[in-house]
């Protein structure tokens, strides 16, 4: 088959991004030919034979220095035009999209549908939702001070402006708030055969909205299985990835303080990187990747992922067990889903330092337990690329 993979950025930058590449690569590996379209970049590490994207667009500098920004963030002619150009060129018998708000826009979508009519050709539609902009303005379920916020699952979307959840910026809120409702009210998520969730509670949430609720199927990412890491284990805590008060990287701090006798290594990037300074027995040593990362992570006694926002299916989560290190995660999202509380893991209640503070202790000082359950996370099982391969390919052709 020939497969088109859309996204925004064409360049690692996260989660998403990671997600786009490594599909991509499995994909090739069983024979499919894959390309890719979105916005135009000097660090894009994936093309299109069409030699077509989208021209990058700095949304920050406002609409004075952009006037027309903010027509561009809920349509953009552009993508159309640019996308049915790789779309004559590669002629994909499947469409994938992944992130394509405010740059791309779902005005794509249209234009894949007016592709299929044009020729005749039964083109498949899928989208891998990877947060829940389809639900809500701000993407995350949160609002301006990163509360959990659920008031616009019924589709009433002002919320939104009232209390500036995009960003705490009512012009970008309104911005999104017109987003959501011109998309809510157009066919384009119609023309869509199949919305790919990766966790259950994301699928659960999208499932309100009866838009989405009989095309919504479950599909945790995937991740290559690994050979276990012989490495001594040393005695401190990890936490990587963004490292930001709505990530609970505050609350992590706050138990490490309760905790002087512990090591706390954090690794990454984020507004939280100051406050790990002022812990005596925190370490920030910076952003890491690849096998440095690896051992980071495969050495460490416990990884935690405190977070206080809904995730969907964060790597860091898998990554751990697959290292053979178990993950204290709270319990937000699609987390719980990854973990397999008492074994390969602990859930505590997010914001909760004391709660934190309890499953810590109790997996560090309790003889045998901390043992027992680095054995156990190395029969942690996830989707492989060969089973993600297998499902996906079903949800292709059916």
């Amino acid at each position: 088959m020939k497969i088109l993979l859309i996204n925004k950025f064409l360049y690692p930058k996260g989660g998403a991004e990671t997600y786009v590449f490594k599909l991509g690569q499995l994909l090739s590996a069983k024979g499919h030919s894959v390309e890719y379209f979105g916005l135009e970049h000097e660090d894009n590490i994936v093309f299109n034979s069409a030699d077509s994207y989208v021209s990058h667009m700095d949304f920050s500098t406002g609409a004075s220095k952009n006037l027309t920004a903010p027509f561009k963030i809920i349509y953009s002619r552009e993508a159309r035009r640019k996308l049915r150009l790789v779309l004559d060129t590669f002629q994909p018998d499947i469409v994938h999209l992944n992130n394509i708000q405010f740059h791309l826009t779902p005005s794509i979508i249209l234009e894949v549908e007016k592709y299929r009519k044009s020729t005749n050709r039964k083109v498949k539609i899928i989208y891998t939702t990877h947060d829940y902009q389809l639900i809500c303005p701000s993407h995350g379920l949160f609002d301006s001070e990163l509360n959990i916020c659920e008031k616009c699952l019924g589709g009433n979307f002002t919320h939104c402006l009232r209390t500036k959840c995009h960003k705490n910026s009512r012009a970008k809120s309104f911005l999104a708030m017109l987003d959501a409702y011109y998309w809510k009210f157009s066919k384009a998520y119609s023309y869509v055969d199949a919305f790919v969730c990766p966790s259950e509670f994301l699928k659960g949430k999208l499932d309100t909205q009866q838009r989405f609720a009989d095309r919504t199927v479950t599909l945790h990412n995937f991740i290559e299985k690994q050979a276990p890491v012989n490495v001594e284990k040393q005695d401190y805590v990890l936490e990587f990835g963004h490292l930001s008060r709505d990530k609970g990287t505050l609350t992590l701090l706050e138990v490490a303080r309760r905790m002087p006798d512990v090591h706390f290594v954090f690794a990454g990037f984020g507004s939280a990187v100051e406050a790990i300074s002022q812990v005596p027995n925190a370490e920030y040593v910076g952003f890491k990747t690849g096998d440095e990362l690896k051992m980071l992570i495969a050495k460490a006694a416990v990884s935690v992922c405190p977070t206080e926002i809904f995730e969907n299916c964060p790597y860091s989560v898998i990554e751990s067990q697959i290292y053979g290190t178990p993950v204290i995660g709270s319990q937000m999202g699609g987390i719980p889903e990854l973990i397999q509380n008492g074994k390969t893991g602990l859930i505590f209640k997010a914001g909760v330092d004391s709660d934190l503070e309890d499953k810590l202790r109790y997996l560090l000082n309790t003889d045998g337990v901390l043992q027992a359950f680095t054995e156990n996370c190395k029969n942690a099982e996830f989707e492989t690329p060969d089973t993600y391969y297998e499902k996906l390919i079903r949800i292709y052709g059916e």
